[in-house]
């Protein structure tokens, strides 16, 4: 877990990772960082623009298969250029953009016996999930259900649709589906104030 000055300077240190890249400055992590940076987890970066919070960029990776200082950095470069669902942001969008950080538990297989029993074995507010079938995969993070006021059916069946299903695939024996948690720290407004979003009581 990290605590919410932590979570301060990750989301510092995620933007200060954008801009160097039109700098061609480095990012510094800071002290309070250097040992859960060093840890492998997974994590997204995800952009907004201020003040109409439409999504302008969103990478991460789900497993934890590199240490987070790293991570962050290739998330975060992804997050702003190589969102194929966006244009690359320019240097002068920054100033107008909230950056936000999901540092992901480690996936975990949701089993049942019978599918209906995912809804109660995941609960919107806390958990992010995956869907997969095959080569078709589909992620969701946990804030996105609650910032679409979808209940636990409509989440599982908009992650189907993130992979490419039908939504109702989660119904199928052939469909895996995994939660995670994570930690959501974000501006409130461009260079703002960094709080920790919490989903669920």
């Amino acid at each position: 877990m990290l605590s919410l000055q932590q979570g301060k300077s990750l989301v510092k240190f995620t933007r200060e990772v954008i801009e160097s890249y039109f700098s061609e400055t480095g990012a510094v992590p800071p002290e309070n960082l250097r040992d859960i940076l060093s840890k492998k987890r997974g994590v997204f970066v995800s952009l907004h623009t201020f003040p109409d919070h439409n999504l302008r960029g969103c990478i991460g990776y789900t497993e934890p298969v590199m240490p987070l200082i790293d991570a962050v950095r290739g998330a975060a470069i992804s997050a702003a250029l190589k969102d194929p669902r966006f244009s690359p942001v320019e240097k002068n969008e920054l100033k107008n953009l909230i950056v936000e950080v999901s540092v992901l538990t480690k996936p975990e297989l949701v089993e049942v016996d019978d599918p209906v029993k995912y809804l109660e074995k995941i609960k919107v507010g806390r958990d992010g999930l995956i869907v997969e079938s095959g080569f078709f995969k589909g992620l969701l993070l946990p804030q996105v259900p609650v910032e679409w006021k979808w209940n636990e059916p409509e989440f599982l069946s908009q992650t189907c649709v993130k992979a490419g299903l039908s939504p109702d695939a989660w119904f199928g024996k052939r469909v895996k589906v995994y939660s995670f948690t994570g930690q959501v720290f974000g501006e409130v407004e461009p260079y703002g104030e960094v709080i920790e979003k919490k989903f669920s009581d």
